[in-house]
């Protein structure tokens, strides 16, 4: 399995300097509104100046915690303000903006609750003092003022909340897209492994099958040869059918590839091996020697091709195994079309072995551990169906049996033996 590349973060530098923004902006307008409001009041005391200058800077040193502590950076800029305003009727603009602002961020950092809270108890109290102040015949914020604020604090807090809610949905997308790649990435990463298995399982039975034969074949022939070495006429059968065995693999194994390849197409261009080829099959493993009885009944019908071709398989395997392990002499294939589904049964008069009797199976009709009854298996159960191999006392019998639920087709299909119930 590939390792996902890490993923490095950017240098911190310019996001550093993009947060520092804002408190840079902060300080620049406190210096021109403090200088323009003073401007504007030479005759106010010393210490009043001094105390509005303290104010209107600790309040821009309030927005550095604006993101690690939005509330108390609010908090902070509404006491600032509280006092500001009333201290000598000072009139900058320095701690209205630096209020506005902080709403904003409570807002776009997820405290929509506060934000509105703290504005409502501000306008309140301003309501408050203005009814005192009117008593007195004085007036400070007029109407239009007060209604003013309240809608510049509402729309603040609103455009807060929209920021919030879009980063959530931004967010939101960065995850689902970050899954549905990962998603994908899972997919291709188990539809090339289902191929790789594919593949081998495809190439183990093509070969290991006509490389069986060759096998007895040649030993058969090299026995014959040291007990009568003038009979030529033995060695040269032998031969022919080790060459009749290889050209057949050599076809039937690039017929595989060629379907393998063109496994995204609808017609492959090389015919793939099915039932009607198991009359081949019996008469090779006849050719080295074995006694093959080939048997079918029910009615003989077309089948979806993934369903002849693993029935083709098993058989092919299993006669396999046989050859090369069992010691047999003697086999039966049965072939049975069960409404709904094909029924394969298989068996010798081979020796068995402890692990056969426990059903364990393996590689050959001995039972010796391997991956042939396995494939078997998972060919079955790749199309829903199941298999079981064993020992039965006087042989090793397999038997498979593959649902029809994927068929597509209904007219006539070449037998596998000769009509139905016949036996060869």
């Amino acid at each position: 399995m590939a390792a996902t590349p890490t993923r490095l973060r950017p240098p911190p530098g310019p996001v550093s300097l993009s947060r520092d923004r804002v408190p840079a902006a902060a300080v620049v307008f406190f210096v021109l509104d403090t200088a323009l409001a003073l401007a504007r009041r030479p005759a106010d005391p010393p210490w009043v100046t001094a105390v509005a200058v303290l104010l209107a800077a600790s309040g821009c040193a309030a927005i550095a915690l604006r993101r690690r502590r939005p509330l108390t950076a609010a908090l902070w800029v509404t006491g600032v303000m509280a006092v500001y305003y009333p201290l000598g009727e000072l009139d900058g603009a320095t701690p209205m903006v630096l209020y506005a602002l902080a709403l904003y961020n409570l807002a776009a950092l997820g405290r929509l609750r506060a934000a509105v809270v703290l504005a409502a108890l501000t306008m309140s109290a301003l309501a408050l003092g203005e009814a005192v102040t009117r008593s007195r015949g004085e007036t400070n914020v007029d109407d239009m003022s007060f209604v003013l604020l309240l809608g510049w604090f509402g729309g603040l807090i609103a455009f807060g909340h929209a920021a919030r809610v879009r980063e959530a949905y931004l967010r939101e997308a960065r995850e689902r897209a970050a899954a549905a790649e990962r998603e994908r990435d899972l997919r291709a990463r188990q539809s090339a492994t289902e191929e790789r298995l594919r593949i081998a399982r495809e190439l183990h039975d093509v070969l290991g099958h006509s490389i069986s034969l060759i096998n007895v074949q040649c030993g058969a022939a090299l026995h014959r040869s040291a007990k009568r070495p003038g009979d030529r006429a033995e060695l040269l059968d032998a031969l022919t059918s080790v060459r009749d065995i290889s050209r057949d693999a050599l076809r039937e194994l690039r017929a595989t590839l060629g379907a393998l390849r063109q496994a995204g197409e609808d017609a492959p261009t090389a015919p793939a091996a099915g039932l009607e080829r198991v009359p081949e099959l019996a008469e090779r493993a006849r050719a080295g020697g074995l006694d093959i009885r080939l048997e079918s009944s029910g009615e003989v019908r077309a089948l979806p091709p993934q369903i002849s071709l693993a029935g083709y398989r098993i058989v092919q395997e299993s006669l396999t195994n046989i050859t090369r392990h069992s010691g047999a002499d003697r086999a039966r294939i049965s072939i049975g079309y069960a409404p709904g589904e094909l029924r394969l049964l298989i068996e010798d008069n081979g020796r068995g072995t402890a692990a056969g009797r426990d059903g364990t199976g393996g590689d050959g009709g001995a039972g010796q551990a391997g991956s042939g009854i396995a494939g078997m298996a998972e060919r079955a159960r790749a199309l829903g169906g199941e298999l079981a191999a064993g020992n039965t006392g006087t042989g090793f019998r397999v038997t498979a049996r593959l649902p029809l639920a994927a068929r597509d087709g209904s007219g006539p299909a070449r037998p596998p033996g000769r009509d139905e119930g016949t036996t060869t």
